[in-house]
């Protein structure tokens, strides 16, 4: 079941096919799950921000799994040890946070793939190959089954993301709003004409070399927009944020109804 799911996952994802996601930042399996059966077509699990280790990460993808829904792990860093112990839990895809050059990207590849393609140790009896029933077809047929997708989210990573598209293995590029709003000066502002020429120049990258796009939304009412520039893999929210704003509106909505005085 976790390998036709990741091989779905990753065809659909380089056939630019529109997929909506969301983030799952508080580490909890139940919130992944209830997000699967909300309906949205992938989850991914942060793990660069978001609290826990491989155990509760295993947890959120038994979740993803009961719910149907295909998951990625966004790594903390471009670590191909952290990489590993994600990758041997089977999720559909992976995410690399502040991906800055080619040679970085390619080094990602590396990381995600076995020898002779790459440098990932092999594991014959983990959940990625069903405890070694599937460990022939992962190693010989589906190598390249689990999606890499990076993050740019500095300058530099836009000046150099012609090349970074072009790396083989890499199979979308996806914008981090907010670390590249704050690296380019303009935190917080999506309409900045700098951040709108760089999500632009990422799409636009990705699209030439037959790779997909994406990009975090907290606006749902943008995702027209982001289409419109070729972005296909768009994810709105999280579940810490929704769960807040959405408590603290019950809170503003019955707080001062509950402090109004009554009559006896």
């Amino acid at each position: 079941m976790v390998k036709s799911d990741t091989r779905s996952f990753r065809s659909r994802v380089l056939a630019r096919e529109p997929l909506l996601g969301s983030f799952i930042n508080l580490g909890s399996a139940l919130a992944a799950e209830i997000a699967g059966h909300a309906g949205f077509d992938w989850l991914l699990l942060d793990h660069e921000h978001g609290p826990g280790g491989e155990e509760t990460l295993l947890h959120q993808l038994w979740a993803c799994g009961a719910a149907g829904v295909p998951a990625c792990v966004r790594v903390a860093w471009n670590d191909p040890v952290r990489l590993k112990r994600a990758l041997d839990l089977g999720p559909a895809a992976v995410m690399i946070p502040m991906v800055n050059s080619a040679a970085e990207a390619q080094a990602a590849v590396r990381a995600v793939r076995f020898p002779p393609r790459g440098n990932r140790g092999i594991a014959k009896i983990s959940r990625s190959t069903g405890f070694g029933a599937h460990f022939d077809k992962l190693y010989y047929g589906d190598d390249d089954a689990c999606a890499l997708i990076v993050q740019i989210e500095t300058p530099e990573a836009v000046a150099d993301v012609a090349a970074i598209a072009a790396v083989d293995g890499v199979d979308a590029l996806f914008v981090g709003p907010v670390d590249l709003t704050a690296n380019l000066g303009c935190l917080g502002n999506q309409d900045h004409p700098d951040f709108v020429a760089a999500r632009q120049a990422v799409a636009a990258a990705a699209r030439r070399h037959g790779k997909a796009a994406g990009i975090l939304q907290l606006d749902a009412s943008r995702t027209t927009l982001h289409r419109d520039e070729g972005f296909s893999l768009i994810t709105i929210g999280a579940d810490a944020g929704v769960l807040f704003h959405g408590l603290r509106s019950i809170v503003a909505e019955a707080g001062p109804l509950m402090r109004e005085e009554r009559r006896p």
